[in-house]
Formats: C-alpha cells, sequence, structure tokens
C-alpha cells in the first residue's frame, strides 16, 4: 500500500543547511497500522506531512498503492492534534465538508455523515457545534470527517496528544474499533512508547535529527493487548532502551545549538 524509498529532506534556516530527514525506507501492507515513535524534534510530523503531500520532500520517492506522491490527494486523509473543526459548522457539516467540497450530491453527504457519526458514537450530536464538544468527541468527528472521504491512507498525527489520560485511553479503543471496522492503512505519530506498542502492528523508532529508521518492533500480540503482562512489559523495555539513546542524543544536539 505505501512505498517510501530513500526519502530525505532539507531545509535552509539563516543560511545553514538542516537535514531533517535521511534516507528513509518503509513499507506498509494494506490495512496495518504502523506508528512511528522518536524524539521530539527527528522529523515524525514532517515525515507525515511528506506523505500526506502537504510538504515536498527534497529526495526519495512515496507510492500510494502504487502512484507516486506529488502533493496532496483524495487518496489520503490526515487527523491532526489540534482537531482542526469549523466552529461555525455543525458537528454534521463538519464530517461533510470534504464530500461537499468535490460536489457529492447532498442525500449522500448526509447519508456518509450519519453512518460515521453512528460509528463513532456521535449520532444525537450531529446539530450541535463543536463547542459543544469534549476535547474527545472532537476527536471522533474529526475522524469520522477523514473517513468520509473515504481515504485508503489514514495519517494521524498524535491525534490524541492534547487529551488526558483517562480520555486517551478511551479514544485509543475507539480507533481500534473504528480501524477494526473499516480496515484503513493507518501510520500514526506519537511520542508514547505505550501507545505505539498499545495500537501497532508495527512501531518504527526513528533517530534523532537527521531523522531515519533506527529499528523495527513487531508486535505479534493480539488486540486488546495486556499493557500489564509480561510480552508488553518486554517490547516496552526494548522500545525504551532503543528511544533513550536518541532522546540524549537529541538534547546534545539542542544544547550545541543554544551555545552557538
Amino acid at each position: 500500500m505505501v512505498e517510501i524509498e530513500a526519502l530525505a529532506k532539507r531545509y535552509e534556516v539563516d543560511g545553514s543547511d538542516i537535514v531533517a530527514l535521511a534516507g528513509i525506507d518503509i513499507r506498509i501492507d494494506e490495512g496495518e497500522f504502523v506508528c512511528l515513535l522518536g524524539p521530539s524534534g527527528c522529523g515524525k510530523s514532517t515525515l507525515l506531512k511528506i506523505v500526506a503531500g502537504l510538504i515536498r520532500p527534497s529526495g526519495g520517492a512515496i507510492r500510494i498503492a502504487g502512484r507516486p506522491v506529488t502533493g496532496p490527494g483524495p487518496d489520503r486523509a490526515v487527523v491532526f492534534q489540534d482537531y482542526a473543526l469549523f466552529p461555525w459548522m455543525t458537528v454534521a457539516d463538519n464530517v461533510e465538508f470534504g464530500l461537499e467540497a468535490r460536489g457529492v450530491a447532498p442525500a449522500r453527504r448526509h447519508a456518509v455523515s450519519a453512518e460515521l457519526l453512528r460509528a463513532v458514537g456521535l449520532a444525537d450530536f450531529a446539530a450541535k457545534y463543536p463547542h459543544h464538544l469534549s476535547g474527545g468527541m472532537k476527536q471522533r468527528v474529526s475522524i469520522a470527517r477523514a473517513l468520509a472521504v473515504e481515504p485508503v491512507l489514514l495519517l494521524m498525527d498524535e491525534p490524541f496528544g492534547a487529551l488526558d489520560a483517562q480520555t486517551r485511553y478511551v479514544m485509543q479503543q475507539e480507533l481500534l474499533r473504528i480501524w477494526r471496522q473499516y480496515r484503513k492503512t493507518v501510520l500514526f505519530v506519537t511520542h508514547s512508547i505505550e501507545e505505539a506498542l498499545y495500537l501497532g502492528d508495527r512501531v518504527l523508532v526513528m533517530t534523532a535529527r537527521p531523522g531515519r529508521i533506527k529499528a523495527e518492533i513487531r508486535v505479534a500480540s493480539p488486540r486488546p493487548r495486556d499493557i500489564g503482562g509480561i510480552d508488553f512489559a518486554a517490547l516496552r523495555r526494548q522500545a525504551l532502551d532503543l528511544l533513550s539513546e536518541e532522546i540524549a542524543r537529541s538534547l546534545e544536539q539542542e544544547a550545541r545549538a543554544a551555545s552557538l
């Protein structure tokens, strides 16, 4: 489904060449749930936005279902941390926005919106506005809006990062339920080791800048996963050992930059 080859991204900042990503190679199968895990500033979100077509790479290639990515497209949908809902639109109108932009007939838009709001447990809130909703409910609307356009790839950039711990756990369970129902391919960015291991079929650990894929952790445990189990603890230790080295490198980079 997703092929990323030799991907690179460079920025010029104040006359200096900053290498954000270098030599990224990733393969993701159809219906697979893959998490990107790495220290702050390693380029996880940059990589996601390049796959979304929102940022152009400096080198390499991306193909979705065999087609090269040259910009945003209807085969991909992005869910961000900040919900990005239109406050002047109702919940239903927010879900239908992408369909309306594509010229989908009103009857079809309404049917799709109603189905998805039932799927995310918000059928009774269709006529409400975003300010009536909790953070978790807003994120469910964002997920419904992303699914409405029927993407083959769902890109999620720390979608639960702003939620409290209890709501975050509930949303993780909700996302897995929705994923099982619609079987979309998912690329999910997170800072949380536990979240990555709880959600993903695979966890790709990235290095400090320039971001590369340092290691792959396959999570074979069946869902729902026991986060207190022995297998989960062993995977958590493996991920923590890999990540700790990169966090230390990232802090060293920040200290050097601050001293210049």
